[in-house]
């Protein structure tokens, strides 16, 4: 394809013979300009059409690596072979309107499907004594990441992608948080492959620490479910556990997802109110709080997905085939983000992000014990 993606109109077969001589004109009167040949308007579509295509093919591999390794998944291996490709060559930019596309546009659509797993009354389902356990560890989560990110010093925009992706659920709430404060390419490269790690980590010695506490399937669910990141990593640490483990996981899992709403918008405020700050225009005016907007529209998509499962709009039988369409367009995103991923800025910012990573697992997973044994449900 050419990257002019322009193109010249054939001439009318009547026009297309010219007489052998022109008309004479009077002396002094200027030539006539000989018309342009006329162009084809330029769609909103075809620019996207070679980025799009390459992340598609990046997404698509990234799948089948993940279908021969769950333990890694779709997304962090669309990531990584989006950031190998740039490392050996950086896309021109013939390639960069499709990739900012699905890197922006299909991650908002990613978080929108999310929601037609989810429904409010999950939160009833997990029960009482599972929500004291699964607030109080996003809370104390959030809370260290700005504590320890600050003592380590992070800077803002990636402590808080890696505190919510501990916190919440991995990917997905990376996926959902980055447009909502305009994290840059490299730093949700660098919380995606973080999170990446510690949930290896967790998958691996999760099930031993439940036996060696002699903890039942429904202890180690709700375990599972508050401090593992993403779906994937939940359901492999707690299906070795047993079933009984593997079902309450996934739904405490789910519903600590729904935390992603509350998240964005208090975000989402903060930013309004750091962006009124900064204006000389705006330095003494108190920043409001509006609702409509203040509130991303995908987010917006995502609360009118969550409602019509509520409701039963969404049949039970569509769930999993919705479930693969948003794990495949986070898969599609996060490959756009590798391609987007300055691997020069990710060495420049050093190894602190993963000792925050770790930091925030450690911190996580104990508090989730501690509510436990101080709920009862240990």
């Amino acid at each position: 394809m050419s990257e002019d993606l322009d193109c010249t109109v054939p001439a009318r077969p009547e026009a297309a013979a010219r007489p052998e001589a022109e008309p004479a004109r009077p002396e002094g009167e200027p030539a006539r300009p000989e018309a342009e040949p006329a162009r084809a308007p330029r769609t909103a579509v075809a620019p996207l059409v070679p980025g799009l295509a390459l992340v598609l093919a990046l997404a698509v591999a990234g799948t089948a690596v993940g279908e021969l390794f769950p333990l890694v998944g779709g997304p962090v291996a669309g990531i990584v072979l989006g950031a190998l490709l740039a490392a050996m060559k950086r896309p021109g930019a013939r390639w960069r309107p499709g990739i900012g596309f699905a890197s922006n546009r299909v991650l908002q659509a990613s978080v929108v499907v999310l929601g037609a797993q989810l429904s409010p009354a999950q939160i009833v389902q997990v029960g009482v004594g599972s929500i004291p356990v699964l607030i109080g560890s996003l809370v104390v989560c959030l809370t260290a990441a700005y504590g320890i990110g600050r003592w380590l010093g992070i800077v803002g925009d990636l402590r808080t992608l890696i505190g919510v992706g501990t916190g919440v659920c991995g990917a997905s709430a990376i996926a959902a948080t980055a447009p909502v404060i305009g994290a840059a390419g490299v730093e949700v490269a660098y919380a995606v492959s973080t999170i990446f790690l510690f949930n290896v980590a967790a998958v691996l010695t999760f099930p031993l620490l439940g036996h060696l506490l002699g903890m039942s399937g429904h202890s180690f669910g709700l375990f599972a479910g508050t401090a593992v990141n993403d779906t994937s990593s939940v359901v492999a640490a707690a299906t070795s556990y047993g079933g009984t483990a593997a079902d309450h996981a996934v739904v405490v899992k789910l519903t600590r997802s729904l935390m992603i709403i509350p998240i964005c918008v208090g975000l989402a405020w903060l930013v309004r109110r750091r962006d009124h700050a900064v204006a000389a225009a705006e330095a003494t005016a108190r920043p409001r709080l509006r609702v409509l907007k203040l509130v991303p529209g995908f987010l917006i998509g995502f609360l009118l997905m969550t409602t019509a499962n509520g409701i039963g709009l969404i049949p039970a039988a569509a769930h999993h085939g919705l479930g693969e369409l948003s794990v495949f367009l986070i898969t599609v995103a996060l490959s756009a983000t590798g391609l987007s991923t300055d691997l020069a800025a990710l060495r420049r910012t050093g190894p602190r992000p993963l000792v925050l990573g770790a930091c925030l697992w450690v911190v996580v997973s104990v508090t989730s014990l501690v509510l436990q044994l101080l709920t009862g449900s240990l």
